[in-house]
């Protein structure tokens, strides 16, 4: 049986990309930009409303039994085909004039991601992905190269990008992020999508955020695993329904899953790294030292 072709579906997704690129790039910086707080406290602009609404419109035109989620209007529609868009990821940069934020949009069928567009004008770079048709970068469909994740294989040769410390620490995961970082080779807060389409061309080896919404994801997903990445929540759960996400080139996914979720470190694997202060079986002796003690004080409960 023949696989899905999701051609037509990519190349509309690319057409909600370039009328989105044309609302966002004509709002960003501009002086009577309107800024509102949501009931999270996390800004909304004109523009992140103007986008999605731009898109669901056209949706409903070309695509009229796909469903569809939007961060600002919610889902709507019932059906197997899911359109996923987040019309400005990063609009805090957006608001204050910071290039790097995108729109992404993905369409998921049966609960699995099968293509994914992030488009990001203000940096003039676009990326792009459908099932079993590799992961892509730049202009157009007919302009375009592959994107391929690296092949570092320790985590002491890595570069780890995030957005935030605040959102770790809010976890109760903020040493966890630590040890690791001081355990990679480099760290550099890039940020958002941006994060994950580096990844995806092996400029980056690894990505983690502690909280997001699956309209945060769902594309970058499906761009990272075909670029040959893997995409999951902190425990180890594949795609972007966790929650949260971490992404690699799969070769660190295990490793960093030791630090920032459920997974065995090998704390009894010979053969597991150890580095010594800042690894995590450091900071895991560390916990049982202070653990043991606090037990055998005298008083303690």
């Amino acid at each position: 049986m023949a696989a899905p072709d999701y051609t037509d579906d990519l190349r509309l997704a690319h057409l909600l990309a370039d009328d989105a690129d044309s609302l966002t790039q004509a709002r960003f910086r501009a002086i009577d930009l309107h800024v509102m707080s949501k009931p999270d406290l996390t800004p909304v602009t004109d523009a992140d409303q103007a986008v999605e609404a731009s898109i669901r419109r056209t949706l409903s035109k070309a695509r009229s039994r796909d469903a569809v989620t939007g961060e600002e209007q919610g889902t709507s529609g019932h059906s197997q085909r899911r359109w996923i868009v987040d019309p400005i990821d990063g609009t805090k940069n957006f608001v204050r004039g910071v290039p790097v934020w995108a729109t992404l949009i993905s369409l998921v069928v049966d609960d699995e991601v099968v293509l994914g567009v992030v488009s990001a004008p203000a940096l003039q770079r676009r990326w792009w992905a459908s099932t079993g048709q590799g992961a892509w970068t730049g202009k157009s469909l007919m302009k375009a190269t592959p994107c391929r994740v690296s092949d570092v294989r320790r985590l002491e040769d890595a570069s780890f990008s995030y957005s935030s410390i605040s959102g770790w620490e809010d976890r109760g995961i903020g040493e966890d992020l630590l040890a690791l970082m001081r355990r990679v080779w480099r760290t550099r807060a890039y940020g958002d999508f941006w994060s994950y389409m580096l990844l995806a061309e092996g400029a980056v080896d690894l990505a983690a955020e502690p909280e997001l919404e699956v309209y945060d994801m769902a594309a970058l997903d499906v761009i990272v695993r075909e670029a040959g990445g893997r995409f999951t929540s902190l425990d180890g759960r594949d795609g972007p329904w966790g929650g949260n996400a971490l992404a690699s080139n799969g070769h660190l996914h295990e490793a960093a899953l030791s630090f920032l979720g459920s997974m065995d470190g090998g704390d009894d694997d010979p053969d597991w790294p150890r580095t010594g202060p800042g690894s995590v079986s450091d900071l895991r002796s560390r916990r049982r030292s202070t653990d043991e003690t606090s037990d055998g004080a005298p008083g303690s409960e």
